[in-house]
């Protein structure tokens, strides 16, 4: 298994919990965006820069994706298509897109657009705060555990 940060959007406590993820279990880790990052020295940590533009990010990450793999992404389109190829898709907030829970989330994306499209203010996701770093801690240590 490799993991695979969208990383454009991806909160700097989240790359730190898997920066130290990655330093404790060997796994290797990517970090994928259109501009630079500053990433830990390390054997395990990488990072790829791509192009700026529409879904580049994503699309490199969909091309070099294995079966098993892990994406870090808050982008629901894009966990869809990790799904689809066979791969998990892990939030930054700690809920993991599955093929039972993923289309609503979809549908609910597309609910939430077409409001905002139409003027009615959403307000937004809250900032991640503890709780959320903490969800994510876990449930990125009970896929690493499954792993082995």
């Amino acid at each position: 298994m490799k993991i695979w940060v969208d990383a454009d959007a991806c909160p700097n406590p989240i790359k730190e919990i898997l920066f130290r993820a990655a330093e404790r279990t060997g796994i290797s880790l990517t970090l994928v965006a259109n501009h630079e990052i500053r990433v830990k020295p390390s054997r395990h940590i990488n990072f790829l820069r791509v192009k700026s533009g529409f879904d580049v990010a994503d699309n490199e990450i969909v091309k070099r994706l294995s079966a098993g793999d892990l994406v870090i992404t808050g982008d629901i389109p894009l966990a869809a298509e990790i799904i689809e190829n066979r791969g998990q898709a892990l939030s930054p907030r700690g809920e993991l897109f599955t093929s039972d829970n993923i289309k609503a989330r979809l549908t609910m994306r597309d609910l939430m657009e077409s409001l905002r499209a139409s003027g009615v203010e959403s307000g937004g996701q809250a900032p991640l705060n503890h709780g959320d770093r903490k969800a994510f801690a876990d449930q990125l240590d009970k896929i690493i555990a499954r792993r082995v």
